[in-house]
């Protein structure tokens, strides 16, 4: 696939304008715009059919590094690629880290649709981890540290091809890892919450859909908070993929992709 620069990041952009909403493919940490190219063959062979912008975010795959990288930043960058582009109103899909980057920019730009993969929007837990590691990612036992990380990702639960690709598109960088949690490691625990609450509070009175597909069982308290913040959000959940759910089962995510974006049934 031929990558172009939209906003300055490293983008791919497929498919028509004909209808429906576009779609915006965010990756995780440390990978890149590879990770989505099984669901956009399954879109492909579909012929399901707006557009898809799959983007490198900053310091990834061909989008140069920044010096720093906070998410009101990150998703301002998003929006001008999507901008660029000539797209109107997303849906944006984030995995992992990305999942929560998806959510601040249906905060604060026009959004038709979040698909959150595999991320619980928990902010104190997400800090609270972040910051038992924080030794070892800002120093010396960084690739000990992230190998942990990586191994909760269950990886060796996906398909050999799927597990080839990640490993052959994925960057753990120190530097990346350590820009991209500055500020779960830099900001007060309580600032955190807040922020991300108003961010849910500004999708939940904008009326925007919302799926949380998540790869294993979700803690029931963890889905009591999630309707309280999201009422109308629906979650799915989808075993056997690890914290890779749309790469266990490509055409089923592309379905579910379609549907959300107003495509209609893609099968």
């Amino acid at each position: 696939m031929e990558s172009r620069d939209l906003g300055g990041l490293a983008a791919v952009l497929e498919g028509g304008t004909a209808y429906g909403a576009p779609l915006v493919l965010l990756h995780g940490l440390t990978f890149d715009q590879a990770m989505w190219w099984p669901v956009l063959a399954e879109l492909r062979r579909a012929r399901a059919g707006g557009p898809v912008l799959a983007l490198d975010l900053p310091g990834h795959g061909g989008s140069p590094a920044w010096p720093s990288y906070g998410l009101d930043g990150v998703a301002a960058a998003v929006h001008d690629a999507v901008a660029e582009a000539g797209l109107p109103a997303p849906v944006v899909v984030g995995h992992s880290m990305a999942a929560v980057l998806a959510t601040v920019y249906a905060a604060a730009y026009p959004a038709a649709g979040v698909v959150n993969v595999d991320q619980p929007l928990w902010m104190e837990p997400a800090a609270a981890f972040a910051r038992s590691l924080e030794g070892e990612i800002r120093g010396g036992g960084f690739a000990t540290a992230w190998a942990r990380v990586e191994a909760g990702m269950h990886m060796e639960a996906l398909p050999a091809q799927a597990r080839e690709l990640l490993r052959a598109n994925r960057h753990p960088r120190q530097d990346l890892v350590a820009g991209y949690w500055r500020e779960l490691f830099d900001t007060p625990v309580p600032e955190l919450a807040g922020n991300l609450a108003a961010a849910l509070g500004a999708v939940r009175e904008k009326g925007i859909p919302y799926l949380f597909v998540s790869g294993h069982e979700v803690d029931p308290a963890y889905r009591r908070w999630l309707d309280r913040a999201l009422p109308d959000a629906r979650t799915e959940v989808w075993p056997g993929g690890g914290h890779f759910p749309q790469l266990a089962d490509p055409g089923r995510f592309a379905g579910r992709l379609a549907a959300i974006a107003g495509w209609g049934d893609p099968a």
